[in-house]
């Protein structure tokens, strides 16, 4: 039975500490979803029986099917705290035991990981669920990476402690050494990325913000609960037991006296209080002790009902375990004591999330999470609904509230304040409550809370920034840690379906935020999307969701970037048509770092010019005069490409600034080579001759010449194609490792770390593999290790494909040559060197 009503939510809602906004974040297959229900469970929409099969915020039947979860989803549930007393320990006041948890599953396949970011955007608190055998994994570190840029504060769980007990029996010593050294790697990650507002969110487990458990099987603790129980039986102060029931903590049962160092024969502290009931209870149910299991069971206090006590094995040991630790109470007592409510929150969040300045009133209802102030909310992406075709907007109310027909500024993620691009003046229709795979209408939303919008979706496509406040700025687009790499062109079967084709695919571009849908030179429809099982699934909903009509797919094809492997060994000269104008430019590599650095935002086109020089300078060994005079970005004004001025004394320069602009950004977006997007490259306009008359050095002359010298320095400068390349972190036992080693070599992939999980049997192997060599790898790996290797890839950086891309004999000769034929052009690279001095 459910027990709270929308009314009681939206009371809630009015009070900020009450509420915590959280997301549930991990590795594939950790259990982030099997966690959740135990959560669902308690708010009474599931029954106990279903919690940790049923899998409630999986709400997409291929998500049941594959058991993966592919799209994040919210839902919000009403808790209490089991005791009245624990609201004391919350940092902040808090009037009643009554809390809103608005809580966000998400995916935790790295193909998805655009959702991810789109979860955290809009809370404030990250459940981090680990696995106790397969420990931090590659993705674990990238959501947890992800989390602490968005100053989130994280809490973790170490899950599937059951599989410790039962599969690999291990020792409770063993087990202890086990969490340590999880907890100590989510630390590391923690500390490598400290941000000194956030302060040190290392988490302990003697703090309580770890807990421990099974989400299959519904059971979880914290040592607070067992410091609560024994402080109760003993008469001692519960703070004291919690720092005694973890680390090195022994208690000598002769002497009454705790010690730091270990008494003979008696078992650390933690593991003779916490671990052994635990242990008695699953010795006592797998070894079928009935007469043990009535004792245990009435010595803890715990009330079985007559069919209980016949069931056996497994489904016995859960129905104990569920009732003597429920996760839920675990997992509430870690988020409401622990993570910060929107209230607290918003105050360090605001510098990082508003693009605008830190003092205008905007800034100002954000930083206090103002109900009454201007209303500001972003839109983090588009949750389709079951009538066709529509979307409600899914976002978080920072500032303000947001009512059904409150008239709204909608600003899209290329909104200038003073400018009318990206904008438009519309009401809000609809607000609604999100409640996984249901919805509910609710009045209206305040401050610090999650709501979807209905009738927003005609005006934005991904996200977006809702505002009542004219000189609102926009709310920080997020940034994604995939990129959209691979790409099939689709086609219509029945040429009369293309229009349907075209308005599937606008729906699709906005169903997804990490999507990318567009027509290439050759009139073919692209998507590309972050690897191989995120296009899958794209393709498939956009065949049956989105266009409903029969589709044809290419096979999977890799973007590309070109660059330059050296420096312009001459310097390039461009004349213009009119022989009036001459450009002088030298083309070099970037370094990996600044292109990096870019990417990231670290650097960008927006900086004051004297703080970016300053930090490629100190941090990069750039010569600062030349730093200073970094003209532009591109492509697209914020790609990891640079134009720096090293003239000296040139008339009339400033007035070709634009036109040169236009030029460069024209070249950096389809490159001399393959008409690919370039990457880390860097020019030097050297020296400049101009005509003495202005109408002869207009854009028309400028920008073609701009564009031609610039693609002869990239010629001169040893041209080279950069392909992407995956981090590949493969799972494996020991007997089945040397088939890993044939299927990369094969596929040019390369080892470059091995270590074994200490206290079991499996290896970690970590290994770059390019993207292009990625399809049919996963099947690849399974047959090659008889089906015992799981594989994760997620994208990690660009590397140089060998060999000259003007020559065909070469492997990047080839992929050109197969790339220019594709786009339709002529198979040979054009020479641009001296294109102007034949006339």
């Amino acid at each position: 039975m459910v027990n709270f009503t929308v009314e009681e939510i939206r009371e809630l809602m009015d009070k900020a500490a009450n509420v915590r906004n959280m997301s549930v974040i991990a590795h594939v297959d950790h259990g982030k979803s099997t966690l959740t229900d135990s959560l669902v469970q308690r708010a009474g929409i599931i029954s106990a029986a279903k919690a940790g099969e049923a899998r409630f915020t999986d709400t997409r039947a291929d998500e049941q099917e594959r058991g993966v979860t592919i799209k994040s989803t919210a839902i919000s549930l009403y808790a209490q705290l089991k005791e009245e007393e624990d609201l004391k320990e919350i940092p902040f006041k808090v009037e009643k035991n009554d809390f809103l948890i608005n809580l966000i599953d998400s995916p935790g396949h790295v193909d998805f990981s655009s959702e991810v970011t789109a979860a955290l955007r809009v809370t404030d608190g990250a459940l981090v669920v680990v696995d106790t055998i397969e420990g931090v994994c590659v993705q674990t570190e990238t959501v947890l990476r992800q989390a602490l840029g968005e100053r989130i504060k994280p809490v973790v769980i170490i899950n599937k402690v059951d599989r410790a007990l039962l599969e690999l029996q291990l020792e409770k010593e063993d087990l202890f050494q086990n969490f340590s050294r999880v907890i100590e790697s989510v630390n590391v990650v923690i500390s490598t990325y400290f941000d000194k507002s956030l302060g040190d969110v290392q988490v302990y487990p003697d703090k309580g913000t770890v807990a421990f458990g099974s989400g299959l099987h519904g059971w979880a603790f914290t040592i607070r609960q067992f410091a609560a129980r024994y402080a109760k039986k003993f008469g001692v102060d519960k703070n004291k037991m919690m720092s005694r029931l973890w680390g090195d903590q022994w208690f000598n049962p002769k002497t009454k006296k705790w010690t730091t160092t270990a008494p003979d024969g008696v078992e650390r502290s933690f593991n003779s209080f916490v671990l052994d009931p635990i242990y008695k209870i699953f010795n006592a149910v797998m070894n079928v002790k009935k007469d043990e299991v009535l004792k245990l069971v009435n010595a803890l206090d715990i009330k079985l009902t007559n069919d209980e006590k016949d069931l056996e094995g497994k489904a016995q040991l859960k129905v104990v375990m569920r009732k003597f630790l429920p996760a839920a109470d675990a997992l509430l007592e870690m988020m409401i004591l622990h993570l910060p409510s929107p209230a607290q929150a918003q105050k360090y969040r605001m510098e990082t999330l508003y693009e605008g300045p830190h003092d205008d009133e905007a800034a100002i209802g954000i930083r206090d999470c103002d109900p009454k102030g201007p209303l500001m909310l972003y839109v983090s992406k588009m949750v389709p609904t079951s009538d066709k075709g529509r979307f409600y907007a899914f976002g978080r109310v920072f500032s303000g509230t947001v009512r059904s027909g409150l008239k709204v500024r909608i600003q899209g993620p290329h909104y200038t304040p003073g400018k009318k691009d990206d904008l438009f003046i519309k009401a809000v229709q609809r607000t609604i409550l999100m409640m996984g795979r249901f919805i509910e209408p609710i009045e209206d939303v305040p401050a610090g809370n999650i709501c979807g919008l209905v009738g927003i979706d005609q005006f934005l496509l991904k996200s977006g920034t809702l505002t009542t406040s004219e000189t609102a700025h926009n709310l920080k687009v997020m940034k994604f840690s995939v990129s959209p790499v691979v790409e099939r062109s689709v086609e219509v079967k029945n040429a009369n379906d293309l229009p349907k084709l075209v308005e599937g695919l606008k729906r699709l571009s906005k169903s997804d935020p990490c999507v990318l849908t567009y027509i290439n030179p050759s009139g073919d429809h692209i998507v590309a999307g972050a690897g191989e099982l995120h296009l899958e699934i794209c393709l498939k909903d956009l065949e049956e969701d989105h266009a409903c009509v029969p589709l044809k797919f290419s096979d999977p094809v890799v973007q590309y970037r070109e660059s330059v492997g050296g420096i312009s060994s001459i310097t390039a000269l461009s004349k213009s048509p009119n022989k009036h104008n001459r450009l002088y430019v030298t083309a070099q590599p970037l370094e990996e770092e600044v292109s990096k650095a870019i990417e990231e935002g670290k650097i960008g086109p927006r900086d004051d010019f004297k703080a970016r020089a300053r930090i490629l300078a100190d941090e990069h060994g750039w010569d600062v005069t030349d730093a200073r005079k970094i003209w532009c970005f591109g492509p697209d004004t914020s790609g990891p490409n640079l134009f720096v001025d090293q003239t000296k004394a040139v008339q009339y320069l400033n007035e070709i600034k634009d036109s040169v602009v236009s030029g460069f950004s024209w070249a950096t977006r389809e490159g001399p080579v393959a008409e690919e997007p370039l990457r880390s490259t860097r020019f030097n306009l050297l020296d400049v001759t101009l005509h003495a008359d202005a109408i002869h050095r207009g854009a028309g002359q400028i920008m073609p010449t701009c564009r031609r010298v610039l693609y002869a320095s990239m010629l001169l400068a040893k041209p080279a194609i950069l392909e992407p390349v995956y981090l590949v972190e493969i799972q494996v036992p020991e007997q089945a490792m040397g088939g890993i080693y044939g299927v990369l070599t094969r596929r040019r992939g390369h080892v470059f770390e091995e270590a074994q999980r200490p206290g079991t049997p499996l290896y970690n192997i970590k290994a770059y593999l390019p993207v292009n060599e990625s399809f049919g790898f996963v099947a690849d790996l399974r047959q090659g290790t008889g089906g015992q290797a799981f594989p994760q890839s997620v994208f990690d950086h660009w590397q140089i494909l060998p060999g000259d891309p003007t020559d065909k004999a070469t492997k990047s000769g080839q992929v050109v040559e197969a790339m220019r034929i594709k786009k339709g052009l002529k198979p040979d690279v054009p020479d641009y060197t001296n294109y102007y001095d034949k006339l």
